[in-house]
């Protein structure tokens, strides 16, 4: 079996990383439980926990491992992995899944998003205050952004990092060399 799946769920160990083969792969546990309205008593119920083998190779893997810890509610995708075992005295069968992607479940906490990427939205490489200001004609002007020339391009450069007055960074960045119309 080798489908792709969606999962909600709960990082139940610590994600350990290894090198096999010089490619990075970082591994946890990851347990799903169902909740489910019960009708009859009117409140939600737990059903059964599911647990997965999860498995993150490469970039993915560095950026999980320095990422995701314990007890961290998480939203992931990939392969499913179905396979059984046999030692000699145990059998089993091991749920596995390949990770495509992974993020923290927003709806439990919040997150912030740093690039590894120079230039990009996230990365400290290059950080400007700014405030957008309303101009003459009505139109809004952001330092960093180009405004409409006389060559009649409708379409503006966004800056690609910004910080607050305080030199934090804001909730919200802009994209690293997206071109937007205004």
């Amino acid at each position: 079996m080798n489908d792709t799946i969606t999962i909600v769920g709960t990082i139940g160990t610590d994600p350990e990383k290894k090198i096999r083969n010089g490619v990075p792969i970082t591994t946890f546990r990851v347990a799903s439980k169902e909740r489910r309205f019960d009708r009859s008593t009117g409140a939600w119920v737990d059903g059964e926990t599911n647990w997965y083998t999860a498995s993150a190779y490469r970039r993915l893997a560095e950026h999980a491992f320095d990422s995701l810890h314990r007890r961290e509610r998480v939203v992931l995708t990939g392969r499913l992995r179905v396979r059984n075992w046999d030692t000699g005295e145990k059998r089993g069968t091991s749920v596995d899944i390949d990770i495509d992607a992974i993020g923290h479940d927003l709806l439990f906490g919040t997150s912030t998003f740093r690039s590894d990427e120079p230039g990009s939205a996230g990365s400290s490489s290059t950080t400007e205050s700014w405030t957008a200001a309303e101009t003459e004609d009505g139109a809004w002007d952001a330092p960093g952004v180009e405004r409409e020339d006389s060559s009649g391009s409708d379409r503006t450069t966004v800056p690609t990092t910004a910080t607050t007055d305080d030199g934090t960074e804001p909730r919200v960045l802009a994209l690293a060399g997206v071109e937007t119309p205004f």
